[in-house]
């Protein structure tokens, strides 16, 4: 009898199953790096949304406004402030009617040109044009969010004293004064007057009557 090879049988085994675990790597190589760029590509792709939309947010906050208008009155405070952003904050006083407190609008500025004509402005009535901007992402565009655009000088209005209003002064009706030692005259055709107490005096020439005794 021959013997039974074990050993040569069971390496012919293991050389029949080598081509085929080769190609089944073979075929699931390319599907394997399809599924890691397609993960690859889906982070990508969240980033990507992640940077877009404050950007677009931002984008449409900076360029709509939330209300648009004019403000009169007097500056008050006006200086350049921030750490790493900065801006000109400023403060104006508003005046409805004499003998009121004074309002106060709270503004920024960003535009230097418009700073400048600001400060050559300070104490005089202006009249500040403004863009209020709501749901900005960050405090580094200004302590405010009404955003100066443009500032021109106006008429004082009067009556409103310390604030460029100055009240005309009427002038008073001067007193007529005599001069020390004059004796005053009296009008024409009036009639002397005599102290009390005096006993009157016939005129010059004229008789006395006695009294009759009957």
């Amino acid at each position: 009898m021959r013997p039974i090879a074990l050993f040569p049988s069971s390496r012919s085994s293991v050389a029949a199953e080598l081509p085929s675990r080769q190609r089944a790597t073979q075929s699931s190589g390319p599907g394997l790096a399809q599924h890691q760029r397609g993960g690859i590509g889906v982070v990508l792709l969240v980033l990507i949304i992640l940077v877009a939309l404050p950007v677009a947010w931002f984008t449409f906050a900076w360029n709509w406004s939330y209300s648009k208008g004019d403000r009169a009155g007097w500056v008050q405070k006006f200086s350049e402030k921030g750490w790493l952003c900065k801006t000109w904050e400023g403060e104006l006083a508003l005046v409805s009617m004499p003998g009121a407190i004074p309002e106060k609008f709270q503004f920024t500025v960003w535009n230097e040109e418009v700073a400048s004509r600001i400060n050559k402005l300070m104490g005089k009535r202006v009249s500040l044009t403004y863009e209020q901007k709501i749901g900005l992402p960050t405090s580094c565009l200004g302590e405010t969010r009404y955003y100066v655009v443009d500032v021109h000088s106006v008429d004082e209005p009067a009556g409103l004293p310390g604030l460029g209003g100055a009240v005309a002064a009427q002038p008073s009706a001067p007193v007529p004064t005599q001069p020390s030692g004059a004796v005053p005259t009296q009008p024409s055709g009036a009639a002397p007057t005599q102290p009390s107490g005096a006993v009157p005096t016939p005129p010059s020439g004229a008789v006395p009557t006695p009294p009759s005794g009957r």
